[in-house]
């Protein structure tokens, strides 16, 4: 059987020159081969004020808690240095208590929270043409579009999603007008650490590959 072709990118990279100021790169980096145009439409980007200010913050919040801050620490860093006071959760239903946990802390330290669940307005699915068959998992719809709508009324400075689907969490970065940032990423097989899947791709999940 003839091999499929493949195009080479940055994930068959095994050296990560472009992290170091020297070091040979493969035959197919792009680094190499990137347009000039389209590296400076992207830097251009940083002269929008507020690109610069969470691209700053981004990287001084890694500066500073590299190897000492978890996650959720990490956020608090970030909302700080981006001046933000109002924070958005956009959370699944699933996750109700670990949002509460994250929202008692984030108020602990003088942030107002406000907390947006998954099946807000309680929709029918079969309404936007969902498959009748899908109900046997829940009636209601996860209604992320809804979830980012309330959360841009509230006006909130920095949204942070916890546990959405994968796709609703599309669909609410597509329409959230705060910047988003991630606290937990679904997974409920493997209690929601999705990296757990790629450890053991050579093993345990060997099927995957």
């Amino acid at each position: 059987m003839e091999e499929k072709m493949i195009r080479r990118s940055c994930v068959d990279c095994a050296v990560t020159a472009c992290e170091r100021k020297d070091g040979k790169r493969p035959d197919f980096c792009l680094t190499t081969s990137l347009n000039p145009d389209l590296l400076q439409e992207a830097l251009a980007c940083y002269e929008d004020m507020e690109d610069q200010k969470l691209a700053i913050a981004a990287a001084e919040v890694e500066y500073e808690g590299y190897l000492k801050l978890t996650r959720v620490e990490e956020i608090i860093a970030f909302a700080g240095k981006i001046g933000a006071k109002k924070i958005g959760i956009a959370t699944c239903v699933g996750l109700i208590r670990e949002s509460r946990t994250l929202a008692k802390i984030l108020r602990g330290h003088d942030l107002e929270v406000v907390g947006v669940a998954c099946k807000i307005g309680a929709v029918d699915k079969m309404r936007i043409g969902i498959p009748e068959e899908c109900q046997e998992i829940g009636c209601h719809m996860c209604n992320p579009v809804l979830q980012a709508k309330y959360l841009n009324k509230e006006k909130t400075d920095l949204n942070v999603v916890v546990g959405l689907c994968v796709g609703h969490d599309s669909l609410f970065y597509k329409h959230s007008d705060a910047p988003v940032t991630t606290a937990v990423t679904k997974d409920r097989v493997l209690g929601h650490n999705p990296a757990a899947a790629l450890y053991t791709a050579e093993s345990y999940y060997k099927r995957l590959l």
